[in-house]
């Protein structure tokens, strides 16, 4: 079953409970949601570290051939 899928079905089961259930789940969903936006950032390893070093040296180098941040709409 898809991610997509599985949302819409969830949105089913949400939308024909009853008012005092929606109270009991508000909290479990709120939690498992904020859960969601909180990732662990774990250190870069090696590999990652070769590659912003290589990535930053190419910017000192050439920086003309980066696309400014400001100029993406």
């Amino acid at each position: 079953m898809t991610a997509a899928v599985l949302r819409k079905k969830l949105h089913t089961y949400i939308d024909t409970l009853p008012d005092q259930s929606l109270l009991a789940l508000e909290p479990l969903l709120s939690f498992m949601a904020d859960d969601y936006w909180k990732p662990v950032i774990e250190p870069a390893s090696p590999e990652e570290i070769t590659m912003i070093d290589k990535g930053m040296r190419e910017f000192r180098e050439h920086p003309e051939s980066f696309v400014p941040l400001e100029s993406i709409k």
